[in-house]
């Protein structure tokens, strides 16, 4: 027989874990991780110009950055988008009706070595941001799977009415949690390293976007959550044993 208590903190975990599971799904999704700001002049001026070496597949680093600052540029884990006039060929006059554009990363363009120049390949590799945009990239999925993980052995013990598993259930959400809170951390710094190397114009402006900031409320969730479990496990284990001693007595 379980404790209302213990009932009550494992439906609130359940709760956190579902809400977080769907936070850190859809931040991976989206491309709103970091966002740019520029005049409205830029994207109507310059968008059409750049707008073929911003799509193509051998753009480099440096390419697509710049395009980024000056078209109003939105960046995520798979995808990387910028505003563009919705007519953009050279001989049309200029536009307000703006589209995005965008693509997303390949495999290949997720691990490929940062260079200390970025843009020049003959500048040698920053293993730092090159290491920082991997981890990036693979952490949030790796949580993800955690929290999957976690899901299924939780479905299992229900099955088995039994409420041992919970305490597995939070040692992953917990390492979940790691695996989120590493992933923005190495975000961040992979922003910082790169505006050190390639600095904003001046009349751009760029934060962090909406889906960055699902990541990190899916973190402390994940971190409740993965407390909620332990504790009730070994909590309704504790009070087991104690109750168990004194029918023995």
């Amino acid at each position: 027989m379980m404790d209302n208590r213990f009932a009550t903190a494992l439906v609130i975990a359940c709760v956190l874990c579902l809400i977080s599971t769907i936070y850190m799904a859809a931040s991976i999704g989206t491309d709103f991780w970091y966002e740019y700001r520029s005049p409205a002049g830029n994207a109507s001026e310059l968008g059409r110009s750049i707008l073929e070496e911003f799509i193509s597949m051998d753009a480099d680093e440096k390419t697509y950055t710049d395009a980024l600052f000056r078209c109003n540029g939105t960046v995520g884990l798979w995808r990387r988008c910028i505003t563009v006039p919705k007519n953009s060929h050279w001989y049309s006059p200029p536009e307000t009706d703006l589209v995005r554009s965008c693509i997303s990363f390949s495999l290949s363009d997720q691990f490929a070595e940062k260079y200390m120049e970025p843009g020049n390949h003959n500048s040698g590799s920053d293993l730092n941001r090159t290491y920082l945009w991997r981890l990036q990239f693979l952490l949030p999925f790796v949580s993800l799977g955690l929290m999957c993980f976690g899901a299924l052995i939780g479905l299992c013990a229900c099955a088995c009415r039994s409420l041992y598993p919970a305490i597995a259930i939070g040692v992953l959400h917990f390492l979940a949690g790691l695996c989120t809170l590493g992933s923005v951390s190495c975000y961040v710094a992979g922003i910082e390293l790169l505006h050190k190397k390639l600095h904003p114009p001046d009349d751009v402006q760029g934060e962090f976007g909406w889906s960055f900031c699902l990541a990190c409320v899916s973190a402390p969730l994940q971190f409740m959550a993965a407390a909620l479990f332990i504790w009730a496990a070994r909590t309704n284990r504790k009070e087991f044993m104690l109750l168990k001693a004194y029918r023995v007595a």
